[in-house]
Formats: C-alpha cells, structure tokens, sequence
C-alpha cells in the first residue's frame, strides 16, 4: 500500500482512507494499490483489532473480529493471553494496556478490560486515532464520562465508537421507540427505569495470600488505589467476573454502571434526552466502601422538539416504580415504564404492552406498519466493524451512550451529598454544591492518567 519510508502517521492515514473507499465501493472489484483484485473481504480491506482484555466478556468478542486481523491480545492474566492466542495465533501479546496502544499497524481496540479502566483505554486509545469498542459501563465517574465523549466528538470524522450495550440490537427497542415517538403514551410525562439484582457486600476484601504467578496484580488495580490481592475478587466465570468486585466505589459503580447501563439504553433510545439539569437520590446508609444495593434516583431533563420536560427515576435493588396500570413490574427484573397522559408502555429487552389510562382506551395510537418500521441493525459488533470502514455511524457512539452514563453517575454524587444537586451539563459543574462537583472525578495512580 503507502511507501514504507513513509512515516507511521501517514502510512496508518492512507491505510484508512483504503479501507473506507474500499467498502464504500460495496460489491463492486476495486483495484488494490498493489494491482491485485480485492473486495470488501480482502485481506488489505481487514482491520487490524487489539483485544485488549482477551478473555472473560472479551470472548463474546471472538466471532465477530475473526473476520478482521487480530495482531494484539493483552491481558493482566497471561494465562487468558494463552486462551485467546488459540483464536488468533498471529496476534502479538501484552501484559500492560499503555504498552499495546505503541503498536504501529493497530487501526481498532474492543476493550473488554475491568469496568476501572475503561475510560482509560477509551481515551488514550482515541488520542491516537484508533477506532474504539469499549464494553460498558464507559465510565465510573462523570469526568470520566465527559473526557471520554469530548475526544470522541473531537475526533467523530475519522473514527467509529460503539459502547457495548449489546441488547440494543433486539427489535424490540426500536418498537418501543417507535411507539413512544408516535403517540402511544400521549404526552410523556415521566419515566421509569429500574433493575433488580441485589449483590451485597460490607467492604473491600481483605487480603489473603499472594497472586498466582500468570496474573500481574499490580496492573490488574490499574489507575485505582492499591487494594491487597483477595482470590474473592477473580471468583466468578468468563464473562460474569466483574459481579466480583463491580459493587465496589474504586472498581465500579455498582448496579448503576452494570445493568443500568443496558436497562437506560432501553429508555434512552426512546426519549431524546440530553443531560440532565437536576439530579436527587435516597438510599440504603452509605458506605465508604461499597456501593449502594438500594437506590432511587431521578432527574429532571428539559423540553425537546416533540415532548414536554420529563422526569426520569432509576430504581435499583428491591426498589421498583409504584403500580401505575394494572401491571406487577416485580416480575420484570430490569425494566422501563413510559408514563402519559393517554397511557402506559411497559418494556422489558425483548417485548413491550401498552395499557391505556383509567377511563380510556388506546384508540389514538396506530402502531407503524412494517414498511415503516426502523431498520434492523443487524449485528452489534458488526455494525461497529463496518462503521469503522464506511461512514463511522453506530447507534451507540460515545456521544449517545456517554451522556447517558453521565446521568446515572450524576444519581451516585447526589445519593452521595444526600441533597437534591442542579447540574449545569454545558460546564459539567454542579452549582448548588461544592461537596458535589468533588465527587464528579477521583484522582489515579502516577502513570495511569484518564487522558494519556
């Protein structure tokens, strides 16, 4: 392709203009700088991915970037490394995140590390211009949130971004946003959220031996605070680890960053919502240590071009919206009601019911026909892989989903402040509590900075 005296900068340019005329140009031939035939699928039209986290949710991954070259796998466990070079044997192998982005030929990360350093790799992998995968939640804190976003939107012409909220390609949430933009609840008054796993602790473990040698545990704490090596915090299956230790306030932010994510992505593709302008909380007692299991928090947003202002409460643990038509929504574990004037939709990933207001019916709302319908995505991690190689558009960049984990965040500082806090999303400031704005960042490691 580009001349190899070329610098790596320009070289990584040019391969990535290739890549996206190349699939622009759909199924016709196009011709290869190198004179030989190629389509989409050829091998120069590939991305180059890093997994950076190979194993654990990182397997979820595998499929889907098979179709593409994996020249980086990098884990804090070399024994997961072993595990995912049996997929890609081709890859080189890393221990340590910073040193894997210093790879020249990577065009592409899907981050599947802990929930701790997500923004991390995020950022520092989209100041060297790479595209960026990154499983949720995309952030622990609202600076987090915020940086991430900002660079994303600072570099939106030239790569695609896809927050690994996986369920938003069922059918079903474009139904429910079909509904609730068409009418089917009349004028949208509140919002609902909530999700029902309860996963309690008392505090951080305490220390008990020392790691195995496979496992550098010094990089696994990453940019958060030192905690002492406990096997407790690596107990649980590929996939489910972090329901070890996401509870916990270095390591994540509980149900919030965990099925909050997936469960607000649900209402959020429905109502248009940018951040919110107030946020207040009440829960369990706090702990300095842990997370809280029960939660309600709500947070005003204002008017759009289709809708009124609205509220917007999450429920977490036991909590749960009071019964608002007829339905028991202890029976759905994560779930949304959009609450109107003419009627209710109650949703849960997969299906949706609508139930008219007392003394009504639902004769106003017409459901769309299939011909009008929004188009299925297709596959979550496909829709990224292509973006990355056509017009750099998926259905949850980190502009959508980072104001998104902003606001729940924004749930954890005003539960933690114990007051109602008024948020000023332009500035990123709260303006009624200087206890507040402290909450929104935390400070990290030397060396592991959040913007590197």
């Amino acid at each position: 392709m580009s001349n190899s005296t070329e610098p790596q900068s320009i070289q990584k340019q040019t391969r990535r203009r290739f890549l996206k005329s190349s699939v622009i140009a759909g199924a016709g031939v196009t011709i290869l700088p190198s004179g030989l035939l190629g389509g989409p699928s050829a091998p120069s039209n590939k991305l180059n991915i890093a997994l950076i986290g190979a194993y654990g949710r990182a397997k979820a991954h595998y499929s889907a970037v098979k179709s593409e070259n994996v020249v980086a796998l990098c884990d804090v466990n070399e024994q997961h490394i072993g595990i995912a070079a049996k997929e890609f044997p081709n890859a080189k192998h890393y221990i340590d995140w910073r040193k894997c982005l210093e790879q020249k030929d990577i065009d592409a990360i899907v981050c599947a590390t802990t929930d701790f350093t997500h923004a991390h790799v995020a950022n520092w992998a989209i100041n060297r211009g790479l595209h960026v995968y990154c499983e949720k939640p995309l952030a622990n804190t609202v600076q987090e949130a915020r940086t991430a976003r900002a660079n994303y939107l600072k570099h939106r012409g030239k790569i695609a971004t896809q927050v690994g909220t996986q369920r938003h390609a069922d059918p079903n949430f474009d139904r429910v946003r079909e509904a609730v933009r068409d009418g089917a609840v009349g004028t949208l008054k509140h919002v609902h959220v909530w999700g029902n796993r309860q996963l309690r602790r008392d505090g951080y473990f305490p220390a008990a031996g020392d790691p195995p040698t496979h496992l550098h545990y010094d990089l696994w704490n990453g940019p958060v605070s030192h905690h002492p090596f406990n096997p407790e915090y690596f107990s649980r299956g590929p996939g489910a680890n972090c329901l070890s230790w996401n509870m916990f306030w270095d390591f994540g932010s509980g149900q919030i960053g965990d099925m909050g994510s997936h469960t607000m992505d649900l209402a959020w593709n429905a109502i248009d919502a940018g951040l919110p302008t107030s946020a207040e909380a009440i829960g369990e007692d706090y702990n300095p240590d842990v997370t809280p299991v029960e939660l309600t928090a709500t947070f005003e947003h204002p008017a759009n071009d289709w809708r009124p202002a609205i509220k917007l409460t999450w429920y977490q643990g036991a909590n749960k919206p009071n019964d608002l038509c007829g339905v028991d929504v202890s029976k759905i574990g994560h779930g949304v009601l959009f609450e109107g004037d003419k009627g209710y939709l109650v949703a849960d990933f997969k299906k949706h019911l609508l139930h008219p207001v007392s003394g009504s019916d639902l004769s106003h709302y017409k459901p769309r026909s299939e011909a009008d319908q929004i188009s299925a995505m297709g596959g979550f991690q496909q829709q990224w892989i292509n973006a990355c190689k056509t017009d750099l558009k998926t259905s949850c960049d980190m502009d959508y989903s980072g104001m998104a984990i902003e606001q729940l965040l924004l749930g954890l500082v005003a539960y933690r402040v114990g007051k109602k806090i008024v948020y000023d999303g332009k500035t990123g400031e709260v303006t009624n509590s200087e206890e507040a704005n402290q909450l929104l960042s935390k400070t990290y490691r030397e060396g592991w900075p959040l913007d590197g």
